[in-house]
C-alpha cells in the first residue's frame, strides 16, 4: 500500500451511544474524526448526503466541509457527494466556488444522481415545483462543470452569470475539482463523457461492481476528446480491528442494517450484540444473505484489510480507495481508520 492514496468517505452516522440527543451530535463526530485523519495521513475527507434518515446526520454537505476544512490543513475536503437532483446547478456552483475560495485548491465537488432519501423527502425538497426526474441529471452535470469552469457556450442563456466570489486568475487551480459518484456503467459514462473524475462506490452494491466499469469511463473519455489525466478512486465499506473476530463483530451492524430487517420503530443503529441475538433466528435463506453481504466488504485485522485494498486497487486500475465504515459506536470507527494507517 506503499502509493496508494486512502479517503475516507464519512456518511455521518448517528452513534445512540454517544449522548442524549445523538443525532445533533453527529456532526461534531464527523469533525473529531476529520482531525484525527487528517493527522493520520488520508488524502481526502469526503461527506455525504442523506435525507429524512435517523440514521445518518449529513444532510447537508457544503456546512460539514466548511466546518472540516477550517479544522484541518492536509486533506483534500469534499462531498461525496451532493444529490443535484435537489438543486439549482448555479446554487452549487456558487457555494462549492465559495468553499475553494475560502479553502484554496482543497475543495471537492462530488456530485450524485441519487436522491439520498425516500420521496417524501424528494418532494419536501422540491417543494412548491415536483421532484426532478433522473433525465435531467445529465444536463445538471454539464452545466455546474461548465459554470464553475466559465465556459457556458456565449449563446447560452446564462453566460452572463457571475459566479462569486471571483478568484484570481494566478490561483493554480480556479475551480473545485469535480467528481461523479457512480454505481453503474451508466454513471461511469456519463462521467467520462462529461470530463469529470469517477468515484465507483463499491460498498452500494459489490456484486454488480466490476473493474469494466472503469473502462467503459475511460472510453468514454477518450470519444468526448478529453484529454487530461482523470481521477479515478473506489469506494469500499471497510471495518478494521485487532482481530477477525471483533472486526467482523464491528461490521455486523452495517451488514444488518443492508438487510432491511430492522422494524419499523426501530431506528437507531443495532449494536453488534443485538445484531448477533437477532441472528440466532434467522432462516438460512437470510443468515446465507448475512454471510454474503459480510464477504463484499473488506473486514479484518490491519494486516488483511490492507491486503484486500490494495488487490481491490490493482484489480480496478485506481491508486486511490475511499473507505466507508458505519458503526454503532464512534470508538470503535475511529480506531478502524487509525489502525489502517498504523
Amino acid at each position: 500500500m506503499q502509493d496508494l492514496k486512502l479517503t475516507v468517505l464519512d456518511q455521518s452516522p448517528v452513534h445512540p451511544n454517544e449522548s442524549a440527543a445523538h443525532s445533533s451530535n453527529a456532526g461534531q463526530m464527523s469533525i473529531e474524526l476529520a482531525k484525527t485523519c487528517d493527522q493520520l495521513g488520508y488524502a481526502r475527507y469526503w461527506v455525504a448526503e442523506h435525507h429524512n434518515s435517523p440514521q445518518f446526520a449529513g444532510p447537508c454537505p457544503e456546512i460539514l466541509i466548511a466546518a472540516i476544512a477550517s479544522v484541518t490543513r492536509n486533506m483534500r475536503v469534499g462531498s461525496g457527494g451532493v444529490m443535484l437532483s435537489h438543486y439549482s446547478p448555479y446554487k452549487v456552483a456558487e457555494t462549492f466556488n465559495m468553499l475553494n475560495a475560502l479553502f484554496p485548491n482543497r475543495i471537492d465537488l462530488g456530485i450524485g444522481r441519487a436522491p439520498g432519501g425516500d420521496a417524501l423527502a424528494s418532494s419536501a425538497l422540491a417543494w412548491p415545483s415536483q421532484p426532478l426526474d433522473s433525465s435531467t441529471y445529465p444536463g445538471q452535470a454539464s452545466i455546474l462543470k461548465a459554470l464553475l469552469e466559465q465556459n457556458l457556450p456565449d449563446d447560452h442563456a446564462w453566460a452572463d452569470l457571475h459566479i462569486s466570489p471571483t478568484l484570481s486568475t494566478a490561483t493554480e487551480n480556479i475551480a473545485p475539482e469535480m467528481w461523479m459518484l457512480g454505481s453503474s456503467g451508466g454513471s461511469a459514462k456519463l462521467a467520462g463523457q462529461a470530463g469529470m473524475n469517477l468515484a465507483l462506490a463499491r460498498f452500494i452494491s459489490p456484486d454488480h461492481c466490476h473493474p469494466d466499469i472503469f473502462d467503459a469511463y475511460d472510453q468514454a473519455r477518450a470519444e468526448a476528446g478529453h484529454k487530461e489525466k482523470a481521477n479515478r478512486m473506489l469506494a469500499i465499506a471497510c471495518f478494521c480491528a485487532d482481530t477477525q473476530e471483533e472486526a467482523e463483530l464491528l461490521a455486523s451492524t452495517a451488514v444488518y442494517r443492508k438487510m432491511r430487517l430492522q422494524p419499523k420503530g426501530q431506528e437507531d443503529l443495532l449494536t453488534p450484540e443485538a445484531v448477533q441475538n437477532l441472528r440466532k433466528q434467522f432462516t438460512p435463506i437470510q443468515e446465507d444473505q448475512y454471510r454474503h453481504l459480510m464477504e463484499g466488504y473488506t473486514v479484518g485485522t490491519p494486516e488483511r484489510c490492507k491486503t484486500e485494498i490494495d488487490t481491490l486497487a490493482k484489480a480496478f486500475g485506481t491508486n486511490e480507495i475511499a473507505l466507508v465504515t458505519v458503526t454503532h459506536d464512534f470508538a470503535a470507527r475511529l480506531k478502524s481508520y487509525q489502525l489502517l494507517m498504523g
